[in-house]
């Protein structure tokens, strides 16, 4: 007596249609996630990057890492810098410049804080939110027991003053993290 051999279940695709498909959602799959490319790391603050990584490469990143803070900070004064999401019925507005340095986290906290002495009260608001976002950076909330700025007003132009003075009261307190910086 022999033993059926099973069966995969019948989808209605041929077996090289199936495979097809499973090749082409892979495929998609990887072109996705090639295109996010590595994740923005706060790991490359001097003080939190890995210790035995070559000298010249976290020289490169640095670098890197400086250009970007200094494009995105040279756009958050640029109202034109703004996608839009959430649909027709509840659109919302994503401040891009804010945004990104809020991701790169630490490392643009200097420039940040910089950013605090504008006289223009939209590039202000929107300074004080990257820099909201970027005291939550993880490596950087180990370092300050979990104290991240918190701005308890909304962001308009306000409370900016508000704002930036919480904002530069958290500055004070954690301003030794970043040696080599001014404020």
């Amino acid at each position: 007596m022999t033993t059926p051999i099973p069966q995969p279940p019948k989808t209605g695709m041929s077996a090289t249609r199936a495979q097809r498909t499973t090749i082409v959602l892979c495929a998609i799959s990887a072109m996705l996630f090639g295109c996010a490319g590595p994740a923005m790391q706060s790991d490359s603050h001097p003080a939190t990057r890995a210790q035995g990584a070559p000298v010249k490469d976290v020289e490169s990143q640095e670098q890197q890492s400086r250009n970007t803070v200094d494009y995105y900070i040279s756009k958050l004064a640029d109202r034109s810098f703004v996608k839009t999401y959430g649909g027709i019925e509840h659109p919302r507005t994503w401040y891009t410049a804010a945004e990104a340095l809020g991701e790169i986290g630490s490392p643009a906290i200097p420039a940040l804080v910089e950013r605090l002495s504008t006289s223009d009260q939209y590039e202000l608001m929107l300074a004080l939110y990257a820099l909201m976002l970027a005291s939550q950076d993880p490596a950087l909330q180990v370092q300050t027991g979990g104290d991240y700025l918190r701005l308890d007003t909304v962001l308009i132009k306000d409370t900016n003053e508000e704002n930036r003075r919480r904002a530069l009261d958290w500055w004070q307190r954690y301003r030794h993290l970043w040696p080599g910086t001014s404020g």
